[in-house]
């Protein structure tokens, strides 16, 4: 099978590698739609490998036993490979499993982790089956285009009476934006690039603003009214960024930490009676929830997905996600 890989800096290949095998839990899925995340970085930077990805939907080729789905089923691939049998796994927190499992060593294949690849192995209750009424497509933002955020709403209990800032606009703040304007909130949007501001108004956001000018606060504070944020999201990971979302939380506000970064300064969380919520994916009992957002938000996710490459042009799909412009950007392995 076709996998993409990194072989230098702003240097990436198709190599060949073999087909993965499946044992116990596990099934085979042919990836026909690959949402494209963060891998860029690495790619910029030149960090070496081929196995890349964690997002992808497409259709069960193989199981290695009856289980949750069936040859031929169309899923959602979820990322990781928890144990499944831990208190965070049973009660639908997956991800936040300590006891991983190591899927080559299982299923006695060199590779299939990958996602940037033709094909891919999961345990069969990582497998969300994909209703008729829904889309391929659709469903894969069921991944880091809407999961991270829809699990920060879902932990603030954002609504119609919130005012909610999203900071950092690449695919998974967009995401927020989308998720932010479904419960109803009045959404204001932050990014240093201009078509990721003007694709977050398009997307629902009532303002969007440069972190880079100098009376930031000043214009958010204006466009919040009265009552300031209520709720901030940070989907950034860089530590000035979230510094700069406590600052524009109001007093005895939320906010959610979406992205990784490095140490960030929390000091002013105390005086400001802050709750913090830090979040990385969706707890897996929200499925019927996530699928009915994405129902509900067809419209808002054509404009979210806004490139298309086949995975043979990788390396200008990484491109242009260094440029800023774009939103989500999905890959075809088989072209």
């Amino acid at each position: 099978m076709k996998v993409a890989a990194v072989t230098g800096r702003q240097l990436c290949a198709l190599v060949e590698k073999p087909m993965p095998t499946v044992r116990e839990d596990f099934a085979l899925v042919r990836n026909t739609v690959v949402p494209m995340c963060t891998e860029y970085h690495g790619y910029a930077e030149g960090w070496t490998g081929d196995c890349l990805g964690h997002e992808a939907a497409g259709e069960v080729a193989e199981v290695a036993q009856p289980g949750k789905v069936k040859v031929g089923d169309r899923v959602v691939v979820m990322p990781q490979y928890p144990c499944g049998k831990c208190d965070l796994c049973a009660e639908g927190d997956y991800i936040h499993c300590e006891r991983c499992v190591d899927p080559t060593a299982l299923c006695g294949s060199a590779c299939g982790t990958a996602t940037y690849a033709q094909y891919t192995i999961k345990q069969d209750w990582l497998l969300i089956p994909i209703p008729d009424d829904i889309s391929t497509e659709h469903a894969s933002m069921a991944c880091c285009g809407l999961g991270p955020t829809f699990n920060a709403m879902h932990r603030m209990a954002v609504d119609s009476f919130d005012t909610v800032a999203v900071v950092g606009l690449g695919p998974v703040g967009l995401g927020g934006i989308v998720n932010a304007v479904h419960r109803g909130a009045r959404v204001l949007a932050i990014d240093s690039y201009e078509y990721r501001r003007n694709l977050a108004l398009e997307l629902g956001a009532v303002a969007a603003f440069n972190p880079y000018d100098p009376d930031l606060l000043e214009q958010v504070k204006s466009a919040a009214g009265p009552r300031g944020v209520d709720k901030a999201v940070d989907c950034t990971g860089v530590p000035a960024a979230q510094e700069m979302a406590i600052g524009l939380t109001r007093r005895r506000g939320q906010m959610a930490f979406v992205g990784w970064g490095g140490h960030v300064e929390l000091g002013n969380m105390c005086p400001g009676g802050l709750t913090l919520h830090g979040v990385w994916h969706w707890n897996l009992t929200q499925t019927p929830r996530m699928l009915r957002l994405i129902r509900e938000v067809r419209s808002q996710l054509d404009l979210l997905i806004t490139h298309r490459f086949p995975m043979s042009r990788v390396g200008e799909a990484w491109e242009l996600q260094m440029t800023g412009a774009c939103g989500k950007v999905l890959l075809d392995p088989w072209a």
